[in-house]
Formats: structure tokens, sequence, C-alpha cells
């Protein structure tokens, strides 16, 4: 399975960043062969819409599950409607996420924790 963790940066040990549409990059895990794919984010610095625009990029990499610390409710409705499972609210590095991931330590999130267009402000 492939888990997207939005990130500050590209090394494992990057903090998780807490904007999802507007992070920079997502780092993807895939428990299958433990590969750690950088990906950086074409969708951060459009003026409207990233975070449809990023959950659509993600769905297209086969992604399966995204930890992120925020989501709002646009992406997470792209993302719900193809099954993807999502786990916002992380605080830690990617590194931490990916140990939770793997134990099975998070809880899909059942509605977005944050209003429409939050992440502009950081």
């Amino acid at each position: 399975m492939k888990v997207a963790i939005s990130s500050t940066g590209t090394e494992i040990d990057s903090e998780v960043d807490q904007r999802f549409g507007r992070c920079n990059y997502f780092l993807i895990f895939d428990d299958k062969t433990n590969n750690l794919e950088v990906f950086p984010n074409p969708s951060a610095s459009t003026s409207n819409g990233s975070g449809i625009e990023t959950a659509k990029n993600l769905t297209k990499k086969g992604i399966k599950a995204i930890i992120c610390g925020n989501i709002g409710p646009n992406a997470f409705q792209v993302l719900d409607a193809e099954g993807i499972d999502i786990v916002n609210g992380f605080k830690g590095t990617v590194r931490e996420a990916i140990k939770n991931f793997k134990e099975g330590n998070y809880s899909k999130a059942s509605s977005p924790n944050v209003r429409t267009h939050s992440g502009i402000m950081r």
C-alpha cells in the first residue's frame, strides 16, 4: 500500500507539513517495497483550488492513504470519494508517521479538520 505524507522537506526526518494542498512535498512510502519517493507538490503555489488539485494528483499516483496535519473539506471530499484513507491532525516527523502507519497506530478521519482556504495564510 502506498501512503503519502505531507512534508516540509525531502528527507525522512522532515516534519509533517500541517498544510495539505500547499505543502511543498509529499513523501510517498510503499509498504511492499519499503521505498520512499519524493513527490514535489505541483499545486503548492496555485492561486485557487490547491487542495483539490493536490488530491487529484495524489490519486493518479495510486495512493491508498494520506497522513497530514490539516486538510480542508474540498480535498477531503475528493480523497474520500476515491476511497483513500485520510489521517489528519498528525504532528511529528515523516519517520514517525511511517512508524505509526506500519504499526497500525492511526485512526482514519471521518471529516476535515480545517475550513476551506486555511492553508493560504501560511
